[in-house]
C-alpha cells in the first residue's frame, strides 16, 4: 500500500530511505468496499484519505436527493472533505467507495506531527494544495463556460481514465448533466 504513496511523494520531492519508513508510521491502513461510506455529510472528517487501490467519489445530495458529484479519486490520488478537515466543522460531503479500495489514512494530529518530524512533507503538502486549487478553478471556468458537449470533450481528452473506468451516470453528475444528455453526446459524437 505506501509503494504508490512514496512514489507518489518521490514525484514532488525527495524523501531518503529513513524518511520513507518513517511516514509509514503516521498512517493508518484501511480496506473499504463497494458502495461502503467514508465520510457522511454531517459527521466531522478526521482523515485525509490517499487512494492505494480503487476509486472513491465525494459528492453532496441536493433537495432532491440526487447526487452531485464534486471529485473522483482514483489509486495515486487524494480525497477528504477538506473545509470539516482543517476546521473540524460537520462535512457537507459524502465520500463513498465506487471500486473496493485500499486507503492510507492520516488525521490532523498525525499530520501535524508528521510535518514536524519531515519538514519537506509540508511542501509535499503545498504543492498538492496548490495543484488542487488550480484544478478547481480550472473546473469552475469550465463548468460555467462550456456547453455540455464541450463539457464531455474536455474530460474526455484530458481525464480518459474517468470516461474508460466510470458509467456515465457518473460522468453525468460529475459534468452538472443529465445521464441523457450524455448518452447524446456520445452518440453524436459516434456517428462523426
Amino acid at each position: 500500500m505506501f509503494n504508490i504513496l512514496i512514489s507518489h511523494i518521490q514525484q514532488k520531492i525527495d524523501l531518503d530511505e529513513n524518511e520513507a519508513e518513517l511516514l509509514k508510521s503516521f498512517f493508518i491502513q484501511r480496506l473499504f468496499r463497494k458502495k461502503q461510506y467514508v465520510l457522511q455529510a454531517g459527521d466531522v472528517c478526521e482523515y485525509l484519505a490517499f487512494v492505494s487501490k480503487g476509486i472513491l467519489k465525494s459528492y453532496i445530495l441536493d433537495e432532491k436527493g440526487i447526487e452531485r458529484i464534486n471529485m473522483f479519486a482514483f489509486e495515486g490520488w487524494w480525497i477528504s472533505d477538506f473545509n470539516s478537515y482543517i476546521n473540524q466543522e460537520r462535512a457537507v460531503l459524502n465520500i463513498d467507495v465506487i471500486e473496493n479500495a485500499e486507503l492510507l489514512l492520516i488525521n490532523r494530529e498525525n499530520y501535524e506531527e508528521l510535518t514536524k518530524q519531515i519538514p519537506k512533507m509540508d511542501r509535499y503538502f503545498r504543492i498538492l494544495y496548490q495543484n488542487s486549487l488550480v484544478t478547481k478553478d480550472h473546473r469552475l471556468i469550465i463548468s460555467n463556460n462550456f456547453t455540455a458537449e464541450e463539457k464531455y470533450l474536455y474530460l474526455v481528452k484530458n481525464n480518459p481514465e474517468m470516461i474508460q473506468k466510470l458509467p456515465h451516470n457518473l460522468i453525468a453528475s460529475y459534468l452538472g448533466l443529465s445521464p441523457e444528455t450524455i448518452s447524446r453526446i456520445r452518440k453524436k459524437l459516434l456517428f462523426k
